[in-house]
């Protein structure tokens, strides 16, 4: 990429290559009061915060949830779908402290960043008004034992991943009983991800999740929530098999946000090779820091990150821009998270790793290069533009591929289309296998159970088999699991390992651990002799 000068790409320069424009119009909010029964403790503390009223997309959950309904959440990006199964929880330990609550997350990033909300409710009313029991913390691989120890006994509203149900949970829920059988809401955040492979694993989960609570006596609610999802009753009793309520009326408040599709210039005519997406992407973030708009660009590879940030620290002075994508140590993408909060960050370029609802506020600007893969990707990510009711926009820029071009051509194909339906396949047999000797490890079976809409007859057969194996034994019209050690162990519910490679650095005769990378992309990221790029800086590997 040839140097340029940091004006000399001006508001021009981008103008002339403007393929589209679309408008999402301001939205007026719909408020309502706070319910009769909500307790007071908690509405004033809201107002504390500034929140006056709820919307009327909230009050709707809120009525359905006292009916003991189940409830999907299908509105738009930061419109407050937190708040209702936050304040929820915190109205059932209120009035009843023993009670538990289980919210599942898709990453550890996510749960970390939702557990500051119950700390601050805590902290502000007192361990008058809750009990300890009535405490909330994170349980995932990085949770230490004799923490585990601690929020086995005391925790009601656990933070955790699907991982560690299915890894942690289920097969030692003997330990868990005093959880289970309190256990009143199981919330399920960015529900539309579960879908393919980890959908169908994580809807055996929830099965073998269901058989554990009725045997301990449990009887939660499920609230889940999503901002992009086509049919979300249809996909989330598909997805848990059970009834759900609909709230899809959004009833928050929105700026006014220019979508714009840039088609980078020509820099061939005779073989019609236009500009990079990386080089054009760097001189519209540039202009949009000179503008004083904070700016979140969406790469599509973590090695693309890596390019743009090095070449941004080639212009800009040191700090103007960051990068965000998974390897990074944790205890930097939260100092990364606050810096956008607060303001401090100018510019950030990320993998869609900051595509899910991790609370960063809201960008003034964000420039997407190239399509993401689905409609659901892109309304999620220039959903990140929009600060309150401020004024925002989004910049598609497109690359050569031909799907880019095609969208370039056709906005509408984006713009009006609803987002993909998730697809799932509980009863696939490959999967369906491993997660029954997982259920059956944890309790046995017997003749006469379903396992979730499996019917009986159905499910003696696939038993029958497994005894076949030599995986169970019939005793009694009950099925017992008989391997030596539990089956979870070796069943990953992602397509990708689970487990990551450290990237030690070596400076004189110590080490330290600036990074990860994921087990599945190590042998091609990071072998020996690779040239590995981290926040802009090439690392030369040693070994693996």
């Amino acid at each position: 990429m040839s140097k340029f000068r940091a004006d000399e790409y001006t508001l021009h320069d981008f103008q002339e290559n403007i393929a589209a424009v679309h408008t999402i119009p301001v939205k007026e909010a719909a408020y309502a009061d706070f319910p009769e029964n909500f307790p007071s403790i908690l509405i004033n503390f809201y107002r504390s915060k500034g929140i006056q009223s709820l919307y009327s997309h909230q009050l709707q959950a809120f009525e359905l949830l006292q009916k003991k309904q189940n409830v999907v959440i299908s509105t738009g990006t930061s419109s407050g779908k937190s708040l209702i199964y936050q304040a929820s929880i915190l109205q059932q330990c209120l009035t009843d402290p023993e009670s538990t609550a289980l919210l599942l997350y898709p990453t550890k990033a996510l749960a970390n960043d939702q557990l500051a909300p119950f700390q601050e409710v805590f902290d502000s009313i007192g361990e008058r008004a809750v009990k300890k029991k009535g405490k909330a913390a994170i349980y995932d691989g990085d949770t230490s034992q004799s923490e585990r120890i601690a929020i086995r006994n005391s925790v009601s509203i656990l933070l955790t991943n699907p991982d560690m149900l299915h890894l942690s949970m289920l097969p030692h829920h003997t330990m868990w009983k005093r959880f289970f059988s309190h256990l009143r809401f199981i919330i399920i955040d960015e529900v539309h991800i579960y879908k393919g492979v980890f959908g169908s694993h994580f809807a055996n989960v929830i099965r073998r999740l269901k058989r554990i609570i009725q045997f301990y006596g449990g009887d939660p609610v499920f609230i889940c929530t999503s901002a992009t999802i086509h049919d979300p009753r249809a996909f989330v009793e598909e997805l848990l098999e059970c009834p759900f309520s609909v709230v899809d009326e959004d009833g928050s408040a929105h700026g006014e946000k220019q979508v714009f599709f840039y088609n980078p210039p020509i820099v061939d005519e005779n073989l019609s090779i236009r500009r990079g997406i990386l080089e054009e992407g760097l001189k519209i973030a540039i202009l949009s820091i000179q503008n004083s708009l904070q700016t979140l660009v969406f790469a599509r590879a973590r090695r693309s990150v890596e390019i743009m940030l090095r070449r941004a620290k080639e212009i800009l002075p040191s700090g103007s821009m960051v990068g965000y994508r998974s390897g990074y140590l944790a205890a930097e993408r939260r100092k990364i998270e606050q810096g956008l909060k607060n303001g401090e960050i100018a510019c950030v370029v990320a993998t869609n790793a900051l595509e899910l609802g991790i609370d960063i506020g809201g960008m003034d600007r964000v420039i997407l290069l190239g399509y993401p893969g689905t409609i659901a990707s892109f309304i999620q990510q220039i959903g990140r533009a929009g600060r309150k009711t401020n004024a925002s926009s989004a910049i598609f820029v497109a690359s050569m591929d031909p799907l880019d071009q095609f969208i370039l051509q056709n906005p509408a194909y984006i713009l009006e289309n609803t987002p993909e339906q998730p697809l799932i396949d509980p009863q696939n047999l490959l999967i369906l296998f491993n997660q029954l000797r997982c259920a059956a490890y944890e309790l046995p079976f017997q003749k006469n159970d379903h396992f979730g809409k499996i019917t009986p007859e159905i499910l003696t057969g696939y038993l029958d088999i497994l005894c076949l194996k030599g995986d169970l034994v019939e005793r009694e019209n009950k099925y017992y699991w008989i391997g030596e050690d539990y089956p979870a162990a070796d069943i990953s519910i992602r397509s990708i390992s689970t487990t990551p490679f450290d990237l030690l650095l070596q400076e004189h005769d110590s080490e330290k651990k600036i990074g990860e990378v994921d087990g599945e992309s190590v042998m091609w990221m990071a072998h020996p002799g690779a040239i590995y790029l981290q926040e802009g800086e090439s690392y030369l590997v040693q070994d693996l």
